[in-house]
């Protein structure tokens, strides 16, 4: 068996330090290069995202003179986001414990996940990565992203169990023959899961 993990909000704890610096680094970015102030640069960054589901596919749509690699590295200062590291509890021994090989799938960059894994200490652990800028900037949930991925690892939907904390994502995977594991904080359930978990090391039971 495969498992495919997501990385902010399941590996690690991305809403307490990466996502506001994430976040502040794309409206910085916005407004310089959109000519905007602090609020409108900020009311963009958030309506592509709720419109588009990322925010650099709004700009691809409506600033195409615009580099969405150059605003991925940018929006993603390496040396301030691993100032602080939120790991999941037990994050090293569940990786450690869980048969089968593990691969990684994000809507971040590639540069950002491998410098994740290495702070995180959890490199080994991992047979490859799939990050936004290998998928042809197609991000999660979007089924071409999963197919992309898919092909970059030579693996078939039916082999692999996705671990991710957005039910949206886990939706597309469900479709795509995946097994599914949902990681929140409560024990609701959803049809896209196949398992509900609040904590990582629950994988292991």
């Amino acid at each position: 068996m495969n498992w495919i993990f997501d990385l902010d909000n399941t590996l690690h704890n991305a809403s307490r330090h990466a996502f506001p610096v994430i976040d502040a680094a794309m409206t910085e970015w916005l407004k310089i290069h959109l000519n905007l102030n602090h609020d409108a640069a900020n009311q963009i960054r958030q309506e592509y995202w709720r419109r588009y589901g990322a925010t650099m596919l709004g700009l691809r749509k409506h600033h195409q003179h615009l580099n969405p690699h150059h605003f991925l590295a940018a929006c993603h200062p390496l040396q301030q986001l691993k100032q602080q590291l939120h790991p999941m509890p037990r994050l090293k021994s569940t990786l450690a414990q869980l048969p089968g090989k593990k691969y990684l799938f994000t809507n971040g960059p590639l540069q950002y996940a491998e410098m994740m894994l290495f702070e995180l200490g959890i490199s080994q652990y991992f047979s490859g990565i799939a990050a936004i800028d290998t998928v042809k900037l197609q991000p999660k949930p979007f089924s071409s992203s999963y197919r992309a991925m898919l092909r970059q690892f030579r693996l078939q939907a039916k082999q692999c169990i996705m671990v991710e904390d957005s039910v949206d994502n886990l939706l597309t995977a469900k479709r795509l023959g995946m097994r599914t594991v949902w990681l929140r904080p409560s024990n609701r359930n959803h049809p896209a899961a196949d398992m509900v978990i609040q904590q990582l090391h629950q994988l292991v039971k």
